[in-house]
């Protein structure tokens, strides 16, 4: 395989089968390679080195998603407790980047070690997996919503999805990507992130906001092109995020937790329709 210009994607030959014809031809894949988060923590003598979580993710921006990782599961609680980010091979080559990003926290930042120990693998489809109990997934939410902001017109929501596509640079190649994307109240995109995993553009779209000292983002709504699970609304909750919108299915996890913060949730948005399964107070619905 060759890599195209764009990043996150890999041209591949195929055979293309159609009207019982077959042709040769390329296609452009989405690729999909493990990054491997490692943590450096403890006092400044005795800093100690630990492998957290292994995400199969789309190269490209993996700062953004290792910062947004380590925030929306709790593991840290601000930027600032992080001095360093670096790819783990930088030390002997600074040209190369491996799948492999080493994290320095800073030495009077403390770590939970018995709680690292459930993120070590996550997959591209579904996020940390394994966790014994909703206890030990239901992390403690940082910001408390606004119960009532911000006011959101249904005719701005009809046209987030077409603005969501519309950013998509690896996904009109591949068709292969989720994309999360942040807006104002006013439909205006503020923030787009793309990956193989959507839990993965979450992570990435708070990392980058995080980054840049937006948090919480209290006024913004953000938007996710698959379903909206139980580890997507409390990833947006930690980010102080009171509406998410998905364009396919909430599960019902997921619209309990939403209940439980005041949050809006807000499914199928597409073909200019939605539902609404919790927080309607902050929908302004036609007359």
């Amino acid at each position: 395989m060759k890599s195209t210009v764009l990043s996150g994607v890999k041209n591949c030959d195929i055979l293309k089968v159609e009207q019982g014809y077959a042709t040769a031809q390329q296609d452009v894949l989405a690729v999909e390679e493990p990054l491997e988060i490692q943590l450096v923590h403890g006092p400044a003598a005795q800093r100690r080195r630990q492998s957290i979580a292994v995400t199969m993710r789309t190269p490209g921006h993996d700062f953004d998603l290792a910062l947004g990782f380590l925030f929306t599961e709790g593991i840290i609680g601000r930027a600032e407790d992080v001095t360093l980010m670096r790819y783990a091979a930088e030390q002997l080559d600074p040209e190369s980047q491996t799948n492999i990003v080493s994290v320095e926290l800073r030495p009077g930042v403390a770590v939970d070690t018995a709680q690292l120990s459930r993120h070590f693998y996550t997959a591209s489809s579904c996020g940390v997996c394994g966790k014994a109990s909703i206890d030990m997934v239901q992390t403690d939410i940082c910001y408390q919503l606004l119960p009532q902001a911000p006011v959101l017109d249904s005719r701005v929501l009809h046209g987030l999805p077409a603005a969501l596509s519309e950013g998509q640079d690896v996904f009109s190649c591949t068709g292969g990507l989720h994309a999360a994307g942040l807006f104002d109240a006013d439909g205006r995109l503020l923030l787009l992130r793309e990956d193989v995993g959507r839990h993965n553009a979450v992570d990435k779209l708070v990392g980058a906001a995080m980054q840049q000292d937006d948090l919480p983002l209290s006024n913004c709504l953000l938007l996710v092109s698959g379903r909206a699970g139980f580890e997507l609304v409390q990833k947006a909750l930690m980010a102080g995020i009171p509406v998410l919108t998905a364009v396919g299915a909430p599960s019902s996890l997921a619209v309990e937790l939403a209940e439980a913060y005041g949050m809006t949730l807000i499914g199928f948005l597409r073909d200019r329709r939605f539902n609404v399964y919790s927080g309607k107070q902050r929908i302004n619905l036609p007359s």
